[in-house]
């Protein structure tokens, strides 16, 4: 983990703070044990999404709000449904079904209420569809989707998952399992919300066993882990998953993610903005 994670996780204390409505009274407390225990971290043997879960984690204790994010949640799941006829008949008059449904699918990685949650669904959908990926790998993920007998599909964000339903509708594979969050965890899907958008429908659906905005192969419950190492392909969503995986150095393993960060952006080899289809190297 970069030192700079750590800065923008200071920074994120205080939308966190409000969103989990933390009493004035208690957030100096909160912030000092923040910081000390930010503190203290090793960098280099440290994921940045599990200080994220850890610091939500002491801010729910002092909280009576379960879901903070759960509006959020809902409105950008409707609002990308509304337009699903939309963006499957553009992917059905299109020359490569694929190439479109592979590019609503990384557009909708967009969708984030983390410490940088500014973002323009229409941009950038318009950007997707105009642009070539930073890093492209898309090929090669299409050849191992014909040829895998199972699909394990790590899911990420609320509304980004409608974009994921219309690409796993696409590849029309026989055997994909959607992994969610265990929990609610910022703006990261669950099984709720999986549902809701109709994921059943092209998809098994499983949780990973754990409520970190990530996949930590250390912290997921020993049913998911089974189905992770026997999946013949692994399609990993955003940059949350990205940083739990990045070291697993797995031929299996795709990224599929929108780089929201110049921290990722070095790691990936990528820029701010740029949208990523990359296979991970033995």
């Amino acid at each position: 983990m970069n030192y700079e994670c750590l800065i923008c996780q200071v920074k994120a204390l205080q939308k966190r703070m409000d969103k989990y409505e933390i009493a004035e009274e208690k957030r100096n407390k909160i912030v000092s044990q923040a910081i000390s225990s930010i503190a203290g971290i090793n960098l280099e043997k440290s994921f940045s999404p599990e200080i994220t879960r850890n610091i939500l984690r002491e801010l729910a204790k002092e909280s009576d709000v379960k879901d903070p994010y759960s509006t959020e949640k809902e409105e950008s799941n409707q609002a990308l449904l509304s337009r699903y006829s939309e963006f499957k008949t553009k992917v059905e008059t299109s020359v490569d079904k694929f190439d479109t449904a592979l590019r609503y699918a990384i557009a909708g990685n967009i969708i984030d209420f983390g410490p940088t949650h500014r973002f323009d669904v229409d941009e950038t959908i318009e950007r997707v569809f105009q642009t070539s990926f930073a890093v492209d790998d898309s090929e090669a993920l299409e050849a191992a989707i014909k040829k895998a007998k199972t699909i394990l599909y790590l899911g990420d964000n609320c509304g980004e998952i409608v974009m994921d339903k219309l690409f796993l509708e696409t590849i029309d594979h026989p055997n994909v399992i959607f992994a969610v969050r265990d929990q609610p965890i910022l703006n990261d899907a669950t099984l709720k919300e999986a549902r809701e958008v109709g994921l059943h429908e092209v998809a098994s659906l499983i949780t990973n066993g754990d409520n970190t905005p990530s996949t930590l192969l250390h912290r997921v419950s020993k049913e998911f882990l089974e189905i992770y190492r026997s999946a013949d392909l692994i399609i990993s969503k955003g940059m949350g998953n990205f940083e739990g995986l990045m070291d697993q150095n797995d031929p299996r393993l795709f990224y599929l993610l929108m780089i929201k960060c110049p921290v990722i952006g070095q790691k990936v080899g990528a820029e701010k903005g740029d949208f990523v289809v990359k296979r991970s190297k033995n």
